[in-house]
């Protein structure tokens, strides 16, 4: 009887040893991953060092993979630094992308380029697919970039949008939304919260499902893929506080026009996902099963689960 070898599609993931990153990984069971990261190195697939400035290096490096699939969530998120430090911001947010762009199409690749809700100016909320981006900071304009650059040159593609993304662990050195609410609460700390910006938090977990079940459908165009529930930063920190039962008068309301922001923010750039929760199997789930999760995935990790 002759043994069938079943030869497993290539994945990239970059950022691979971010917040998304990790979260796609666990859900890549089916693919050979090549895990692309630059200073923290992730817990899994074969790990392939790049700098996202170091262009030739990137293609380079992407070129010897030869990759079926291509899942570009690698970004630098730290708003206030991309309106200070805007020739990186370009570099890693932008000409990094249109890089990667171009090596899916000569390779003949599908890529998936995770995109943000900071695209819009935050004058509506509840933005759909086609509503038309205007980004307020520069961070946002280097995103916009990297989607029109992605759409420019691939028709297998999808261009990914999500809100606030949070999870169970530290990644890439950071610290998210979530977890330094919850750290500063266990230690008696107050917090102020912006009551007055609207989004859509997403967990990392549910993205990198949502996104792997993409990359399986190979779906094209632009899908917005947060969370389910609008709400304000402020309402999701007592959400917070109420599923680990920690004390709510910590966290104090306060207003955008008082946080000692350098960039603008968009006051709601909240996702409409309608579109996805009809066409996946795995849609955007609500705040309240989302946090039920994290709390899951927080007592695992502790053994307390």
């Amino acid at each position: 009887m002759e043994t069938e070898l079943v030869t497993r599609m290539k994945l990239v993931i970059t950022g691979a040893g971010g917040l998304l990153g990790s979260a796609l990984l666990k859900s890549a069971k089916e693919y050979e991953v090549y895990s692309f990261y630059n200073q923290h190195p992730p817990a899994s697939g074969s790990l392939v060092h790049v700098d996202l400035q170091n262009q030739d290096r990137l293609t380079d490096a992407l070129r010897r993979v030869k990759p079926d699939v291509i899942v570009h969530a690698a970004a630098l998120t730290d708003i206030d630094r991309c309106e200070r430090e805007r020739d990186l911001a370009t570099a890693v947010n932008y000409e990094a992308t249109n890089t990667i762009a171009k090596c899916a199409r000569d390779l003949g690749a599908y890529l998936v380029y995770v995109s943000t809700d900071y695209v819009f100016d935050g004058e509506k909320g509840m933005y759909r697919e086609d509503d038309e981006p205007a980004p307020i900071n520069f961070y946002g304009q280097t995103k916009l970039m990297g989607e029109q650059a992605v759409g420019e040159l691939l028709s297998a593609c999808l261009i990914t949008r999500a809100s606030v993304i949070y999870g169970s662990t530290p990644s890439s050195g950071k610290v998210n939304f979530a977890l330094w609410v919850l750290g500063a609460l266990k230690e008696g700390k107050q917090v102020a919260v912006a009551a007055d910006q609207f989004v859509s938090p997403t967990l990392n977990t549910n993205l990198g499902e949502m996104i792997m079940e993409c990359v399986e459908k190979r779906s094209t165009g632009v899908l917005h893929l947060s969370g389910a529930s609008r709400l304000s930063r402020f309402d999701f920190a007592r959400k917070l506080c109420k599923t680990w039962s920690l004390n709510q008068s910590l966290i104090n309301p306060v207003e955008m026009r008082k946080m000692n922001w350098l960039a603008s923010r968009p006051k709601d750039s909240s996702l409409d996902v309608t579109k996805a929760g009809a066409f996946l199997r795995t849609g955007p789930t609500s705040i309240k099963e989302s946090l039920h999760t994290l709390k899951e995935e927080f007592d695992s990790r502790e053994g307390t689960g």
